[in-house]
């Protein structure tokens, strides 16, 4: 019986060549395509301009704001900043950061820059899944976000149970809020609806800072606690982002903003 011949040594090593040769290129064509979208992306973002906010924005509260996340895809954060309708502007915006315990998401770095070269107050918020350990999930937050001299402070935003029970959520939410306010030395925001807040946090969390979201009502959310900020819209429109984005207002006149904000 003939005996089979195996394949040289340089057949392999050629066969290796060709397979990181054409990694190589498609690599490059990755790289190509993705800047031609991230291109066209800041044009469209360039040449986005309304006439209006397109929503209802509630009576008598002078500081408005947004809140933004990879879902915006680019913002092109100048036109955010000139944009004026009448009396109100853009005066501050949040950034989601993070998620979970490893993820960042994918526009924080280029709104957090940004936002502070246009000089917009700017915040960072962690969507929080109440899976996982509470500290372990700040510490996600702390390794992304440096809040530094006139920065709004940390926010977590909860949102659901996952089919985790309410105690060992508050349990967890409790670690991360801790952690958050023993790095960054400030006592962190709470985001959530009013009905989550009412069925699953209460009392025990009322020392926090809230950033409330409720859509029904015209002039003020339906919370019997203190607010700080109310998410009243997801349906606005500002010039510099190409989709809706969330509109908030916050609770108070200019000096007590800048009292909100981290000091040196």
């Amino acid at each position: 019986m003939a005996k089979k011949r195996k394949a040289s040594p340089s057949v392999f090593k050629r066969l290796f060549i060709i397979f990181i040769v054409f990694l190589s290129l498609a690599i490059v064509a990755w790289y190509v395509v993705l800047k031609i979208k991230e291109k066209q992306a800041l044009a469209d973002a360039k040449n986005a301009y309304y006439e209006a906010f397109g929503i209802y924005l509630p009576q008598g509260y002078s500081i408005h704001g947004i809140d933004v996340s990879n879902y915006q895809s680019t913002v092109y954060w100048p036109l955010v900043k000139a944009m004026h309708v009448d009396t109100v502007a853009i005066g501050f915006a949040f950034i989601k950061a993070t998620e979970g315990l490893n993820d960042v998401d994918k526009r924080f770095a280029k709104n957090w820059q940004a936002t502070k070269q246009v000089d917009i107050p700017r915040g960072a918020y962690h969507f929080f899944l109440a899976t996982k350990s509470g500290s372990k999930q700040a510490n996600n937050f702390i390794k992304q976000v440096n809040l530094t001299t006139g920065d709004l402070p940390p926010v977590v935003d909860i949102e659901h149970l996952y089919g985790v029970s309410a105690k060992n959520m508050r349990t967890r939410l409790k670690e991360c809020l801790t952690t958050l306010e023993a790095h960054y030395r400030v006592k962190p925001i709470i985001y959530t609806y009013v009905s989550f807040y009412n069925s699953y946090l209460g009392k025990e969390f009322n020392d926090y800072p809230l950033w409330v979201a409720h859509y029904l009502e015209p002039d003020k959310p339906k919370i019997s606690r203190d607010w700080v900020f109310w998410q009243h819209s997801e349906r606005g429109s500002v010039n510099g982002i190409t989709s809706n984005v969330d509109f908030n207002v916050f609770n108070g006149d200019s000096t007590t903003f800048k009292k909100l904000l981290i000091k040196p």
